[in-house]
Parts: C-alpha cells; structure tokens; sequence
C-alpha cells in the first residue's frame, strides 16, 4: 500500500481516488472546488489539501485528472502546484488528455527535479471509472511504469506502457481518432435504418454479432435511437481532444481528413446547444438535418 495523492474529483478523478481508497492506499485529495473534495472524504475516508501542494506533500505518488493543459499546469507548477510540494525520487501520473506540448513540458519540469513523471491518459468514460475497468495508455521510462502500474490497477481494466514520455497521449489521440469516426458511421447508419423504416434494434442485434460491431454499436445504439443524451463523455471534451489530435498531426505531418471533418459535425452539435451531450449525440445532427 501506497501513501498517494489525487488531484481532480470530477466523474472520473473522484471514482479513480475511491477505488485507491477502497484497496487500502492512504490517500490524500483536492479538488478547486472545495465541498467536492470534503465530500470525497466524507464518503471514502482520507484525508483533503487546500492546494495541489498541500495534498502532494508526503505522497510517494501524485495523480491528476483534471480539465485541460491549463488546469494540469494550475495544479503542477507555481508556490502552491503539486510539483514544489513533492520530494525528489516521488512520482507524478497524469490521467488527464492533454496536449503533447505541456506533456513535455511537464516532463522536462518533473525531470529536473528529479521527479518520475508518467502520462496515463485513460479510456472508458465514467462508466469505466466508476466500476474501475478503465484501459490506461502510458510513456514513460520502465521504471516510473513498473512504480505506477500496481497502484493503478486498483481502476484498470489494463495500463500497458506505450513508450517514452508522451507516448501514452499519442496513444490516447490514436483512441480519439478511432471514436470519432466510429460514432459517425454509427450515426449515419442508424438515421438511414429510421428513414427506411427498419427497427434499428432488430438490426443491431445482428450487425453487431458481425464485422461491424463495436463498443459504440453495444452500449449507445439504443440510447442514440431514444434521442438521450445526458449522459457519458460530453461533446465539449471530444472537441477538446481532436483539436489536440489535429494539432499533433499537423507537427508529425499527418493527414487526418475524416477526424477533421467529424470535428466540425460535433461544432454543429454544440450549436445546437448539444455541448453537454454524449458525442453519441451526432445522430441527432443528422436528423436535424433530415428532417427528422
């Protein structure tokens, strides 16, 4: 067992620090809303730091899952960041998707200060926090991944080491990219079936047994059908990370046409006031278009 820090108890941090809790690892939490994080600890125990720092100091390992680049740096650097409260030889795992850049960043920081640094981006929505099945992609040397790994597996479904730092947001853009498209072919096949008038159901039931299945296809065809979309990871996010995916192409020299068009199908969706909405909401852009 592990004296640990987590930082960011929004629908995935908080589960992620439950189950570290729940496996007997002493853990300390902050959150920049401060209720959030004294109900974390009224209902799993532990103990809370008004800053980064403050929970950092002491822990062997430091988690974060926070909203973006700028909210992992808020609670990386400055006098009151994680990094000034950690000793040197801790380590820092950063669950949040972000940008190649302040991955490096942080890295070269947590480097100089001889603090291990592993990115750890995860996929699997809040259903997969929540019931600790979440598939982590991670870079970073084989030592820092060997110290993360058994601590992590108290909310992983599988946590594989990618590469060097960096490698595991390369990994998370690469699932990004592979959803992206997914969920518009999805889309697309089920407002055909409605306009042709075909049960969608009866026919998921089947194509989904076949090449043409997915986790996309399983778990949101019927919640696509019935037009509910409160629920799972909201298109605001998803544009967030495929303008990461698109920049990183842009500085590897790749050509990623279909990502860059289902982004502006989503920047369609937030217009029509879908921003909260599960990224499987792009069917509804399509009836919207049709008619429907």
């Amino acid at each position: 067992m592990a004296r640990v820090a987590f930082l960011g108890l929004g629908v995935m941090g908080g589960p992620m620090a439950g189950h570290l809790a729940r496996v007997g690892h002493e853990v300390c939490v902050y959150n920049r809303t401060t209720a959030r994080a004294e109900d974390w600890v009224a209902a799993n125990g532990g103990q809370m730091g008004e800053t980064p720092r403050a929970a950092a100091e002491g822990a062997e390992i430091v988690f974060a899952c926070v909203g973006n680049d700028d909210d992992l740096r808020a609670v990386c650097l400055g006098d009151d960041g994680a990094f000034a409260g950690m000793a040197e030889g801790t380590l820092f795992v950063d669950h949040t998707t972000v940008s190649a850049q302040v991955t490096r960043e942080l890295h070269e920081q947590a480097a100089a200060q001889r603090i291990g640094f592993v990115d750890a981006p995860v996929s699997g929505g809040q259903a997969g926090a929540e019931n600790g099945a979440l598939s982590i992609m991670c870079g970073g040397s084989e030592a820092d991944f060997a110290r993360a790994e058994p601590v992590m597996d108290a909310y992983a479904r599988v946590a594989k080491r990618m590469g060097e730092s960096g490698a595991g947001q390369i990994a998370k853009m690469m699932n990004q990219i592979c959803i992206a498209g997914l969920v518009q072919g999805l889309s697309e096949a089920l407002h055909f079936g409605e306009k042709a008038g075909m049960d969608g159901r009866a026919v998921v039931e089947v194509i989904s047994q076949g090449a043409a299945g997915s986790w996309q296809m399983a778990n949101r065809h019927a919640t696509m059908l019935d037009g509910e979309f409160n629920h799972g990871f909201a298109v605001d996010w998803m544009r967030k990370d495929l303008a990461i995916c698109l920049a990183a192409a842009d500085e590897v020299g790749a050509s990623l046409p279909v990502t860059a068009l289902v982004d502006q199908f989503y920047k369609d969706v937030q217009s029509m006031g879908g921003g909260r909405w599960d990224t499987s909401s792009l069917i509804e852009r399509l009836r919207k278009l049709g008619g429907a």
